[in-house]
């Protein structure tokens, strides 16, 4: 069983050490459910209850919780508990998880014209393309497939069952949750005579460094251009992002979003579950949108958005929506009149 003692771990990451740095841990707990040889912490005030019934060896709180965490066997103050927090749970999977081994797995594909790093690691029945190229300390999981082509960037991670398309680019440091797939072809069909013709989509994927994709979520490939996701973007399971969009430098989605074709996507903005947005539109820098909310027009001034409406046959939505939107100014004339006649 891993340990380490409070004091090693404050030398690793900062902070400062309040009572005893020999005490030992042997695991990461939430406050409620910690024992003496966990360590845990304490992001948000409301909870702070928690603390004082909490059994945890070691607590990881602000300074504003110095005197209510002194008690304890050991703690640690710091300016932000939760990025301390989060910093942790990085050092600690280094220390516990055992990385692969570098080398082709005996049942795995390489074909020829491969670049493979000797630091990279090829699991069981994946299959790597010719002409890819698999960057240093690149881990490919089992049965992975990267396309013909394909650049998989340093110390990037594919779980079990990742698909990269042929001519997508991968950056360093990412991580690809199983099932996702990067590459598939953009929903794109010409109608003719009561049938749909193929739009063959001739573009690629291309996504920056530090960007983590969750399970079965899928990036498609553009039509002519390629759909891009920039650094350090983050995006939960089964999230659609179709052909052209680009997304802007560390912007999260959580589960269920949809982007649909050609949008645009500033940096540093979050969608909430389930939201989707049009295609053809723009979304400027620093946008949050709620929880299952549709974004039907471009976005041009950073803030939060959010709202529902239920649906209904398209020419009564839009006059209902119409009408909403006057509602507030209405208000406004209704008060008026009624102050006018009291």
């Amino acid at each position: 069983m891993f340990q380490v003692r409070v004091g090693d771990l404050v030398a690793q990451l900062g902070g400062q050490l309040l009572g005893d740095p020999s005490l030992l841990l042997q695991g990461i707990a939430p406050l409620e459910a910690a024992g003496p040889r966990d360590i845990s912490f304490l992001s948000n005030p409301r909870y702070l209850a928690l603390l004082q019934s909490s059994a945890a060896g070691c607590v990881i709180v602000a300074e504003a919780q110095r005197d209510a965490a002194a008690g304890r066997a050991s703690a640690i103050v710091c300016k932000d508990p939760y990025l301390y927090y989060a910093l942790l749970t990085q050092w600690w999977l280094t220390q516990v998880r055992v990385p692969p081994a570098p080398g082709v797995h005996r049942s795995a594909v390489v074909e020829a014209g491969v670049q493979l790093d000797p630091s990279a690691s090829i699991g069981p029945l994946a299959y790597v393309a010719e002409g890819a190229r698999i960057g240093p300390g690149v881990v490919i999981g089992p049965q992975c497939h990267v396309g013909a082509g394909a650049d998989i960037g340093a110390h990037t991670r594919l779980a079990a069952q990742v698909v990269v398309g042929h001519g997508c680019r991968i950056g360093e440091r990412c991580l690809l949750h199983s099932g996702a797939v990067i590459g598939a072809d953009g929903f794109g069909f010409a109608p003719t005579q009561g049938r749909w013709e193929k739009i063959e989509q001739l573009g690629a994927v291309r996504i920056g460094d530090d960007v983590e994709i969750g399970a079965n979520s899928c990036v498609d490939r553009g039509a002519l251009q390629d759909t891009v996701l920039e650094q350090g973007v983050k995006l939960d399971n089964l999230v659609h992002i179709a052909h052209n969009v680009v997304v802007g430098a560390h912007t999260a989605m959580a589960a269920c979003v949809g982007i649909a074709g050609s949008t645009r996507i500033g940096a540093h903005c979050t969608f909430a579950g389930q939201a989707g947005v049009v295609g053809h539109v723009q979304i400027c820098d620093h946008v949050h949108i709620g929880a299952a909310c549709a974004v039907t027009r471009s976005i041009t001034k950073p803030g939060s958005y959010g709202g529902m409406f239920p649906f209904d046959e398209n020419g009564v939505w839009d006059k209902n929506a119409a009408t909403l939107r006057q509602l507030y100014a209405l208000r406004g004339r209704v008060r008026a009149l009624e102050s006018k006649n009291a």
